[in-house]
């Protein structure tokens, strides 16, 4: 591409980057475009999941042509004093699929991996081997260091895609399963059964630390599929360290990692649900808005996000909120009793708080009662905050 201007050049061929390529073939398929990825697949090792609720229809149109696997009865989440069904349908999609996906339907010029980015401007970027890829728009999607600017915790996690020698007998997902011990955070087993024969298990932790003991983490799933019964093969596996923010100057971080020019997106953006770590529902939802002005000139382009991502981050303040309360409330091994109450709320309450929308009143009825922490404990936190992030750790597009 020496020497050829394109029109949008997106760095970063993750969850946000795929689907911002995606959006913009389909609204504008004359479009010359250029998806820059370091790595030999898109999307990474990832497995992406997301409530139907999440995505309006143009966000569900946007994925629709993946594969990817559905349940439409709903998911289970269990704690050791309540158990619920919820009927909300579930998607999950990973990331072989995603890689697969995009190649069959953006141009074959549109994809370069095994592309190292060494800098990047207003006009265009730099390749490690000198080359010059001239560009009207750059779009920035690859990752970011939350490190100096913002407080919280952090979201370890192990997952393992496994077969059994014998049909499992799970019917639909188990979001949470915290019945299991909780070694000094908020520990849960996530489980998602890909098949018959496959599943998927995931430990996860909200932990003050963002260590990630792999040897511990897979002597425990070991231990857990020994206890429902599955004994199988290891197909693949992931791991995980995602910041959970809680509060933080958004506006530094912005200024300090700004390029002039250079619209951000996906995770580097600040797109990200603060107490979940979810990037799907808004990855989807900046795609569709960077595809409707998507001849905005480049200057135009990042403004216009840089605006979307502080808006975000003002209307996504309760769940910050929420986060300070699990991290500097509640004692680790009881963390869990704050997720264990809110599971015992309507489920039309539940799904919006995923989707980050939500209203007033569930705001209200989340926050009334009884707490699941002591009040004493409550207050300081929300006067303390949580500890800053003080680890090197990169965000990745996770949902």
């Amino acid at each position: 591409m020496s020497g050829r201007m394109i029109d949008i050049a997106i760095v970063g061929g993750g969850l946000s980057g795929g689907l911002v390529a995606l959006a913009l073939h389909r609204a504008q398929p004359e479009m010359r475009l250029a998806l820059l990825e370091a790595s030999d697949v898109l999307g990474g090792n990832h497995r992406w999941s997301w409530f139907a609720s999440d995505l309006d229809e143009a966000g569900t149109a946007l994925l629709a042509q993946f594969r990817k696997n559905e349940w439409d009865e709903g998911y289970d989440v269990f704690f050791p004093a309540h158990a619920r069904h919820l009927r909300a349908p579930y998607r999950s999609l990973a990331s072989t699929d995603f890689d697969a996906g995009l190649r069959r339907e953006l141009p074959g010029d549109a994809i370069r991996t095994q592309c190292d980015v060494v800098s990047l401007d207003a006009r265009g970027v730099t390749l490690a081997d000198g080359e010059r890829i001239e560009a009207r728009s750059v779009i920035d999607c690859r990752g970011w260091d939350p490190v100096g600017h913002f407080k919280g915790g952090w979201q370890v996690f192990m997952g393992r895609h496994m077969r059994t020698h014998v049909p499992h007998r799970i019917d639909r997902p188990v979001i949470m399963d915290a019945t299991v011990e909780q070694h000094g955070a908020y520990r849960f087993v996530y489980v998602l059964p890909l098949g018959v024969d496959e599943l998927f298990i995931e430990d996860t932790y909200y932990a003050d630390s963002p260590t990630l003991d792999r040897s511990a983490l897979s002597g425990r799933i070991d231990r857990y599929a020994r206890a429902q019964g599955w004994d199988g093969d290891i197909l693949g596996g992931e791991t995980g360290v995602l910041p959970v923010i809680t509060g933080g100057n958004f506006r530094a971080y912005q200024d300090a990692t700004r390029v002039t020019g250079v619209a951000m997106a996906g995770s580097r953006g600040g797109f990200v649900h603060p107490l979940t770590s979810y990037t799907l529902p808004w990855a989807v939802e900046t795609a569709l808005a960077i595809a409707s002005e998507a001849k905005l000139p480049g200057e135009q382009l990042a403004a216009m996000l840089e605006a979307r991502a502080r808006n975000h981050w003002s209307q996504t303040g309760f769940y910050r909120m929420l986060g300070t309360m699990l991290f500097a409330a509640a004692q680790p091994d009881l963390r869990y009793r704050i997720f264990e109450r809110f599971y015992r709320l309507p489920e039309g309450l539940i799904e919006n708080f995923y989707a980050a929308r939500s209203t007033l009143g569930e705001r209200m009825r989340v926050l009334a009662g009884r707490p699941p922490v002591p009040v004493h404990r409550a207050m300081g936190a929300l006067l303390s905050g949580a500890a800053p992030l003080s680890a090197n750790t990169t965000m990745q597009d996770q949902a």
